[in-house]
């Protein structure tokens, strides 16, 4: 469904990030996280001269390798386009990441680490999108991968899963907690209202 008819307008400035998660050969998970800022017009910068339409005022990356747990075991950081040449010196204190658990907390305790002065306002909020990444790569790839070592019709761990509660979807009284994790589902009983 797409967004309706917008009031006539002209086209300033796109952000663009991209997200890509990738299973290790070891059985680590690389999350990786590209950002672009750019402008359509041209303007002069302090620091690199004349920024045309299209080149980056920001450009960066961040590639965060976890482990079935969910924790950071490295990071790299890396801004190649920056307003200032001092930015890019930033990018080794996100290797402060290091052993920090995407879940619950994450982002308080990622702003903790490397929020403000100590890091980049853009690779600090890129990080958000790459724990999206993260649940979305492993996740969906596990159950695939139980699915087939299960034999069918035989129901998977009782665990609780780490979706509950997380969103409108899978909030523990709703419907599709009761399709999906019947045993987790915190719904009136039959018959209350």
């Amino acid at each position: 469904m797409p967004l309706s008819a917008p009031a006539p307008r002209e086209h300033i400035h796109t952000r663009r990030i991209e997200c890509t998660g990738y299973l290790r050969a070891d059985g680590m998970w690389d999350i990786e996280g590209t950002l672009a800022d750019t402008k359509t017009y041209a303007f002069e910068n302090r620091e690199r001269g004349a920024i045309v339409p299209g080149d980056p005022i920001h450009g960066m990356a961040i590639r965060i390798t976890v482990d079935g747990g969910f924790v950071i075991r490295a990071v790299e950081a890396v801004s190649d386009k920056t307003p200032f040449a001092m930015c890019k010196e930033v990018g080794p204190n996100f290797e402060r990441l290091v052993g920090l658990t995407i879940g619950p907390g994450f982002r308080g305790e990622v702003r903790r680490r490397v929020g403000g002065v100590e890091g980049c306002t853009h690779l600090v909020e890129l990080l958000g999108p790459l724990a999206t990444t993260a649940f979305q790569t492993i996740y969906p790839y596990r159950n695939k991968q139980a699915s087939l070592d299960r034999p069918e019709g035989t129901a998977s761990a009782k665990t609780r899963p780490m979706l509950l509660d997380t969103c409108h979807a899978f909030r523990s009284d709703g419907p599709k907690v009761k399709e999906l994790w019947p045993d987790h589902w915190r719904g009136p009983a039959a018959g209350e209202n």
